[in-house]
Formats: C-alpha cells, sequence, structure tokens
C-alpha cells in the first residue's frame, strides 16, 4: 500500500453486512463490527511503450533472422493490480501482481502483512521491498525518467521478484528521520559471490526529511511540487562475502508560478552482490557508479496537462577478474506531458548507450510511453 496509488473501489456495504449477519444469526452490532475499518482498496496500473534501437554493430535479427542494427519494438512493459485493506486498526493486507512484459509472466510482487502500531513502530512480513535505494522505493510508476534500472546504478540490489524479497523488517518514522532493517531471503542466482553458510540476507536503511517530511515507507521519485524536498538516504545489504551499499540524494522545490525544480542522484557499488549491466555486456565481478537527474515541470497548463523537461546522465564501472574494465556511460532526454501525476502520463524519451572498453556495443533509443493508473 502507497500514497496516491490505488483508488478505493470497493466499500464494505452496511447492507450485505446485516443480511449476513442474520444468516449466521449474529446480532446487527457483531455484523457492523468492522464497518468502521477503512474500505478495502483495488487499482490497476499499466505501462506501454514504442522503442525504435539503433545500434553500431549488428547485435539484433531481423523477422527473416538476418543481422541487423536496427529493432522496432511495441511493448506491454507492464500491468499490475494492486489489492490491500484492513484486518483491523494496526493490521493491514497488501497483495499486488506484475505482468512483465520481457518475460510474458505474471509474478506475484507485493504480499505482506503490515503491522502498524505508530509511526515509530512497524513490522512488515512477507514479500515487499526490502530496505534499499530510493530507486527501487519509488519503482517505475512513481519515477521521474521512463528508462529507469538500464543505468547499472539504479536498484541493483538482489530481489525475488520486481525489488521484492522474501522477509521481516522493522521500520520507524520520526519526524523527519526515517529507519528501517530487515532480514531477507537469499536469492542466489542473481548473488555475484558466495555466501558461504549464510541463508539470510541483511538490509538496512536510513534517511532524513531536512525539509518537508515525507510519511510512509515507500517514496516518490518526485511529487510534481507538492512537496518541497531536501532528503538523504544511506542503504546497504550484506549477505556471507557479498556486500552493496548506495546513497542517494532529492531535491524538490515548487518555485509557485514559476514551476517545479526536481533534482536526484545516487551513488551506489555491488560487490560480490547484486548488481547488473546492460545485455551486450558479459558477466562481472563488481561494478560502481553513479547517476544525477534534473527535471522541470513548466506552470502552465496546456490542454489537459504540463510538460516537464528532463536530462539525466549516469556512469558505471563493471570490474572483471582477469579482463579490463567496462565503463557504460547512460544518458537520457525526456519530455513527459503531465495529465495527472502519476496516473497518466506520456513521454517522449532519447537514451544514448555507450561502452568503453569494449566495441561494437553502443546503441541509441527513441521511443514513446504511457502510463496510466486507477
Amino acid at each position: 500500500m502507497r500514497p496516491n496509488s490505488r483508488k478505493s473501489l470497493l466499500y464494505r456495504d452496511c447492507v450485505a453486512l446485516t443480511l449476513g449477519g442474520a444468516l449466521l444469526g449474529m446480532p446487527l452490532a457483531d455484523a457492523l463490527a468492522d464497518s468502521t475499518l477503512p474500505p478495502i482498496s483495488i487499482g490497476a496500473g499499466m505501462r506501454t511503450s514504442f522503442t525504435h534501437t539503433d545500434a553500431d554493430s549488428k547485435i539484433f535479427s531481423d523477422a527473416s533472422g538476418n543481422p541487423s542494427k536496427t529493432k522496432d519494438d511495441f511493448a506491454l512493459d507492464s500491468i499490475r493490480l494492486y489489492v490491500s485493506g484492513s484486518v483491523t486498526e494496526n493490521i493491514k493486507f497488501m497483495f499486488n501482481t506484475e505482468y512483465n512484459g520481457s518475460t510474458e509472466n505474471v509474478q506475484v510482487m507485493d504480499a505482506a502483512a503490515m503491522f502498524s502500531f505508530s509511526d515509530a513502530f512497524n513490522i512488515w512480513a512477507g514479500r515487499f521491498l526490502p530496505p534499499s535505494d530510493r530507486s527501487n522505493l519509488y519503482g517505475p510508476y512513481y519515477a521521474n525518467n521512463w528508462s529507469v534500472y538500464n543505468d547499472g546504478v539504479q536498484d541493483g540490489y538482489p530481489f525475488e521478484s520486481v525489488g521484492r524479497d522474501d522477509g521481516v523488517m522493522y521500520w520507524g518514522q520520526f519526524g523527519g528521520l526515517k529507519v528501517a532493517a530487515g532480514a531477507f531471503d537469499v536469492n542466489n542466482a542473481i548473488q555475484r559471490s558466495t555466501t558461504g553458510s549464510s541463508d539470510v540476507l541483511w538490509a538496512g536503511r536510513v534517511m532524513y526529511d531536512f525539509w518537508e517530511v515525507e510519511n510512509g515507507y515507500y517514496l516518490n521519485g518526485t511529487y510534481y511540487g507538492e512537496k518541497d524536498l531536501l532528503a538523504l538516504g544511506v542503504s546497504g545489504q550484506s549477505a556471507g562475502t557479498g556486500h552493496a551499499y548506495s546513497g542517494d540524494f532529492l531535491l524538490e522545490k515548487n518555485f509557485k508560478g514559476a514551476g517545479v525544480l526536481n533534482v536526484e542522484a545516487e551513488y551506489a557499488k555491488y560487490d560480490g552482490l547484486g548488481g547488473y549491466a546492460a545485455t551486450a555486456l558479459p558477466a562481472f565481478e563488481s561494478s560502481d557508479g553513479y547517476y544525477g537527474l534534473v527535471g522541470y515541470l513548466l506552470p502552465q497548463v496546456v490542454g489537459v496537462g504540463k510538460f516537464q523537461g528532463l536530462v539525466k546522465y549516469a556512469e558505471t564501472t563493471f570490474k572483471y577478474p582477469t579482463t579490463s574494465d567496462i565503463k557504460q556511460k547512460t544518458a537520457e532526454f525526456d519530455v513527459n506531458y503531465i495529465i495527472k501525476p502519476f496516473n497518466a502520463r506520456v513521454t517522449l524519451f532519447f537514451v544514448d548507450y555507450s561502452f568503453d572498453g569494449i566495441s561494437g556495443k553502443d546503441f541509441k533509443q527513441v521511443g514513446l510511453g504511457v502510463q496510466l493508473q486507477i
């Protein structure tokens, strides 16, 4: 469950409860006992895109199977179903699914029991986003840029499904300070070092909001001017001999009639745990890198929405035990048309991927993406 993402569609019906209570022989007061709980929330999200890719060498195949430098792709990138509700006043349940367009599979994304006794004391158990970088805690639907998780920096922490892992976690909020720590399952398939006898992944995060406060555990990449933010966060995970850690930064300032400035940055190092690279690169031992992002939302309403310009640049170095390092450079330029924050946007994007230390792997992408949520 997270802010701004689910519109309540299903409400407990007092008449139905009354009839159910009568049929079961329960007093009317018992039948209506839970009617004061918040409504069950059901929502959905979709991301779809068209992408044209132009590579420096023939790394693709055309419809006839011949080598090609270009590729055109219409993709249903993601479909999500969100369900959440309250069991009691202090116990909530979250269940979300994800259809992955690249694998054509439907996965259990979240399935979590959430025990919330106060802002300072919350226990989650099941499958959910573990303590990690801000990029993982906002996901693609709440990111500022379209082509997330392709730069070797963002969200390289290990996961079981869609950035999530199975485990248990404590998190608490103390004004602007937010802390989280937990123990999670080790997914050996994506670890890059031997974990010995360890079968537990330890994860933690500390974040502080210097200006306005971001309530709740999950975060956003932008608030489109609803908050003035200056936030710093550090995260780390460890399993056996593998380690991963990162630091992230977000500044957002609403200049009222002059628009909204957004600045985001992160440094991440994946040392034998997690990490990822472009599909064009061979497996690596460790990596470290950074990115910086600047976006500006114009104040004028054009038609039914507002335009936002965005630029992002990232560098990641992949280290190999017996060969030279490879450096990936990623530059992205977006023009976003924001119809309804997070729930309706159209993005024209251009991304340039280049690789130092290996030849024939550079490529560029231009495309159009659409995101909707209800």
